[in-house]
């Protein structure tokens, strides 16, 4: 089995993409071939100026890259509570102005003034995106949010950007019941969702939430997060479970058992695509290497992960 390129992967079958034209976000995740595409972070605000440029020429090639591959790109607004570098500047101002942005969707958190949203929304627009991703964000650290929730924010941002596709957040990690409730909720304000990041090792939270989904007969797509560990350092892994949920044995023992990072990332891939997940990004990819992790990714599950 051969991959052309990187975009939508057919499951449960081999993995393979599909020829098509340029499309909006929101008509990627409405497509029926499931979809990998990739979370990327901007630099920490608190670099040095020169460590901060270096970073950015970096994720200028990514991003340039993958774009043109049309693998749809989430550039995060202080992931895990760090200040970043704003994203869209990057968008707006460092990538060539005949690539097509599409695909490139960037987050927006309410840890802004309201008036800094609806700027940040309008440039958004003006520079070519099609969609926005619109969370509430870390209460515990950084600036306080100018609203109490993300769908408070994504309601005033549809009343002035009606066409601008807006994403919000579920957390198969918690009631299930509850969760999908939101997403069924007219005021969540969302045309799409993204999910907390799980693992293969994780299957009974997903299987509790894909229930839920089609007992309540939630149709707007949702896009699953899976997370590239590249090693199974306990420093590291205790680090990130502060954040996300982590299980720190069953990536012990992959590694262990010999697997590679990217077999690791492509066993949870697998996993959802054999439940008939649909869309799929992929966080913590280098800024530089991230195109090929995610050849790398592809190439395991070609290989049966």
């Amino acid at each position: 089995m051969q991959i052309p390129d990187l975009g939508r992967a057919r499951s449960p079958g081999p993995v393979q993409v599909k020829s098509r034209s340029m499309s909006t976000l929101l008509d990627q995740l409405q497509s029926p071939e499931p979809m990998i595409s990739v979370e990327l972070r901007p630099p920490r605000a608190d670099l040095e100026s020169v460590e901060c440029i270096d970073t950015w020429m970096a994720m200028h090639g990514t991003v340039r890259r993958l774009s043109r591959r049309q693998v749809p790109l989430f550039i995060t607004d202080g992931a895990v509570g760090t200040e970043e570098e704003e994203n869209l500047h990057h968008l707006v101002n460092n990538l060539d102005q005949a690539l097509s942005r599409q695909l490139l969707c960037p987050f927006l958190t309410t840890k802004h003034s309201l008036e800094y949203c609806q700027w940040f929304a309008a440039r958004a627009v003006e520079a070519g995106c099609t969609a926005l991703t619109v969370l509430g964000g870390d209460r515990n650290v950084g600036a306080p949010r100018c609203v109490p929730h993300g769908y408070v924010l994504r309601q005033k941002l549809r009343e002035s950007f009606p066409d601008l596709a807006l994403g919000g957040w579920a957390n198969p990690h918690r009631d299930p019941e509850r969760q999908v409730g939101f997403l069924s909720n007219d005021t969540f304000n969302a045309d799409f969702y993204l999910t907390q990041l799980v693992t293969h090792h994780h299957i009974g939270a997903v299987d509790g939430f894909l229930n839920e989904l089609k007992r309540r007969d939630v149709t707007i797509p949702g896009v699953w997060g899976v997370f590239f560990y590249r090693s199974a350092n306990p420093r590291t892994l205790a680090r990130l479970s502060e954040f996300i949920e982590v299980p720190i044995e069953g990536l012990k023992a992959d590694f262990a058992s010999g697997l590679k990072p990217a077999q690791v990332c492509a066993k949870t891939i697998r996993a959802l695509l054999d439940r008939g997940v649909t869309n799929i990004y992929v966080s913590n990819l280098h800024p530089e290497r991230a195109p090929r992790q995610l050849k790398a990714i592809m190439r395991a599950l070609e290989r049966g992960a």
